[in-house]
């Protein structure tokens, strides 16, 4: 399998709609109403296709705390809710993915990357259906 930027990055792993795609990484290229981008290198490669958060974490063990990817859900959903996964290995620490809104992403990567933040403070605030949309 290809190897992927030891930062950040946001992964494509489904490949069933260019359109979809497209809009997503425009939407996590732009900064947010208070100028907030997240730094992630936006990977779109086939080689990617069905990865899983477990195989990210496996393939992200130094650089990033926090990863992203764009599944099937991501892109066949109106509001594009990215899996968060934490990728930084600690021993007896699991920190489950959960789903993020592009216009919160910023947020997520920046705090969580910076360690302004902590993975509670976003996944205790994630709605019912499991994505963050913000505090």
């Amino acid at each position: 399998m290809a190897e992927l930027p030891v930062g950040s990055v946001l992964v494509r792993t489904w490949f069933g709609d260019d359109s979809a795609w497209d809009s997503l990484a425009h939407e996590v290229r732009t900064p947010s109403d208070e100028g907030f981008q997240a730094s992630v290198a936006v990977v779109n490669d086939p080689a990617f296709a069905g990865l899983s958060a477990e195989a990210l974490k496996a393939k992200q063990t130094t650089g990033a705390i926090v990863s992203f990817l764009a599944d099937k859900t991501t892109l066949t959903n109106a509001e594009h809710p990215i899996l968060a996964v934490w990728v930084l290995p600690l021993r007896g620490v699991d920190h489950q993915p959960f789903r993020v809104v592009s216009a919160e992403l910023p947020s997520v990567e920046n705090n969580i990357n910076l360690g302004n933040m902590d993975w509670e403070d976003f996944t205790g605030s994630v709605s019912a259906d499991g994505v963050f949309r913000g505090f």
